[in-house]
């Protein structure tokens, strides 16, 4: 059977109405036909329990994979406070899809509970979506985590908005925050994923002074709101409160690996900056590596999504794609405030605007490094391609 996908989306000031709705809208497309696997991207305002009943008590025991995101990304451009519902339909895709407690907490035995659905089979085609917190854990054991598996990796750090400081992940029949959700897709699947981003070092750089947990502390030996301060105007005091406090994340750090710069730099950005002066991370940072400040603007980024789409694309060696999920980190909305959506309609311009999308904006994506080790990207926009 052909493999295809559809998508709907809905708004509500009731959460289980607006998923049923979404998930209807999807299913009308659908018919009769056997859905292999529903992705849910939906506002953080919305509670968890309810979008999940509303979905499933459409779709019965149809494996869910899904994430809360401060706006919601289809085909039809950028959604906020709303529900949107991606169906993969397929005879020859079978997935697998759990969602477990603790990432915040014990990361390494929420990665031991979830390493149970994968088993690999000889000669089977598999693809594996991961779903992780991005607000209140420290997504680096995912680094090292899923190193022997062959199959394609890709995901995001989940959260909504900044401010609310809360997320939550879906995964099978299970949800709830701080976790971590999976899914493994095997049979007649093919997957291309891109990946790119738009920021360049501007030539200045710092040291890394003092870092402890999930928090940049210091930046040559000052708090890190005044280095942001003389480098990008306005005074310290202002960095540490709403909105500079968030858009913070426009401007992330460029790390050197090995000692060299340019396009070998290892994108960190800071969720906020915190009342002390310091810089919230989600991922750790090491202490005395050399930064670069990094900065873009709307056509780097309009270029670095139309690249990643291209390379998905290349990725599917010629296939036609039948779905895209797009995981956007939550620096491009703030990028694109004037000219919503314009990201997506770059996308489009390459795969083709009747190719179905869903997805959502985060605070991070995972996938491989080039000698196939699993990364956590900051700053990135992702493309997954999904074929024959």
């Amino acid at each position: 059977m052909t493999l295809y996908a559809v998508t709907g989306i809905a708004q509500g000031l009731d959460a289980t109405e607006a998923a049923v709705q979404a998930t209807d809208q999807a299913l009308s497309q659908v018919g009769r036909a056997r859905i292999a696997l529903a992705f849910v991207a939906a506002s953080d305002d919305y509670p968890v329990r309810q979008v999940v009943n509303g979905v499933s008590g459409l779709l019965s025991d149809t494996p869910l994979i899904g994430f809360s995101t401060p706006a919601q990304i289809t085909e039809g451009g950028i959604f906020q406070k709303s529900i949107a519902v991606g169906l993969l339909v397929s005879d020859d895709v079978q997935v697998a899809a759990d969602w477990q407690p603790g990432f915040d907490t014990d990361p390494e035995q929420c990665l031991h509970n979830i390493a149970a659905l994968i088993n690999p089979a000889p000669g089977d085609t598999q693809t594996l979506l991961v779903i992780a917190d991005g607000l209140n854990s420290d997504s680096s054991p995912l680094e090292g985590a899923f190193q022997h598996s062959r199959y394609a990796l890709a995901g995001c750090l989940s959260g909504g908005e900044i401010s609310s400081g809360r997320g939550y992940q879906i995964g099978g029949s299970r949800y709830g925050i701080n976790g971590l959700a999976a899914a493994v897709l095997r049979g007649n699947l093919r997957v291309g994923i891109g990946a790119h981003h738009g920021w360049q070092p501007v030539g200045v750089y710092t040291q890394i002074t003092r870092t402890h947990e999930l928090w940049v502390d210091t930046l040559d030996e000052r708090r890190a709101s005044d280095t942001y301060a003389r480098l990008f105007g306005h005074p310290a005091r202002e960095w540490i409160f709403p909105p500079l406090n968030h858009l913070v994340r426009l401007y992330p750090l460029g790390i050197e690996r090995d000692g060299a710069g340019g396009d070998s730099l290892l994108v960190r950005s800071p969720i906020r900056v915190e009342s002390d002066g310091g810089l919230r991370m989600n991922t750790h940072v090491s202490q005395g590596k050399i930064a670069y400040f990094l900065v873009s603007s709307f056509e780097n980024c309009l270029d670095s999504a139309r690249l990643a789409a291209q390379q998905a694309l290349n990725a599917l060696g010629g296939r036609q794609p039948s779905l895209a999920l797009i995981f956007a980190d939550i620096a491009w909305k703030m990028m694109m405030q004037a000219q919503p959506g314009s990201e997506i309609d770059a996308i489009q311009s390459v795969l083709g605007y009747d190719i179905p999308l869903i997805g959502g904006y985060t605070y991070g994506q995972i996938g491989r490094t080039a000698d196939g080790m699993p990364q956590i990207l900051n700053q990135h926009l992702q493309v997954v391609l999904f074929g024959e």
